[in-house]
């Protein structure tokens, strides 16, 4: 029987691994992230999906940062449908490039980090896009469940420059209660 930490660490190895074997230029991570204002939770708006986050709903991503200088991440979502399973995956996420924050290494399973780059950020800090090198795997993220789907396309217009296939960016379904 597999297991979620079995999938996780496989999916992590995966993931390790084909950074190791990316032929593609290493992209641009965005000039400077203030990691004070880039902590909290971002709602997953699209991704190309790693194994363990096909039929998320609801995801979120949440990032603490530690006085050691790490930064605990817990992502959660719903398998399958709104009212599904609730996972949780825990990571820690090491700063790599301390000049501009943008370059990480995320642990889900010690002793590897798969590559984690901050390669777009709304000025506002309410939109991110974190990609890998590889183009294998993308996360588009906002403080708000939905953005504008104007920003949406920007964002995919983005990500198809710097070489990845659109295509396989899936949106997460998102639906929460209105305040």
């Amino acid at each position: 029987m597999i297991t979620k930490v079995h999938l996780l660490a496989v999916s992590s190895l995966v993931m390790a691994l084909a950074g190791c074997a990316a032929s593609l230029p290493t992209l641009k991570t965005v000039d400077s992230v203030d990691i004070a204002r880039y902590m909290g939770d971002w709602y997953v708006i699209a991704n190309i999906p790693t194994s363990y986050e096909i039929g998320a709903h609801n995801a979120v991503e949440s990032y603490r940062l530690n006085a050691d200088g790490t930064v605990s991440t817990t992502f959660t979502y719903h398998k399958g449908a709104f009212d599904g399973p609730l996972h949780t995956i825990t990571a820690r996420g090491f700063i790599k490039d301390r000049v501009t924050n943008a370059t990480w290494g995320m642990r889900f399973i010690w002793p590897i980090k798969s590559e984690y780059l901050i390669t777009y950020l709304k000025d506002d800090y309410t939109q991110v896009v974190i990609s890998r090198t590889k183009r294998d795997y993308v996360w588009i993220m906002a403080r708000t469940p939905e953005i504008p789907e104007a920003d949406y396309s920007r964002i995919v217009e983005i990500l198809a420059s710097q070489g990845y296939d659109t295509s396989k960016l899936l949106k997460v379904p998102q639906k929460w209660p209105q305040p």
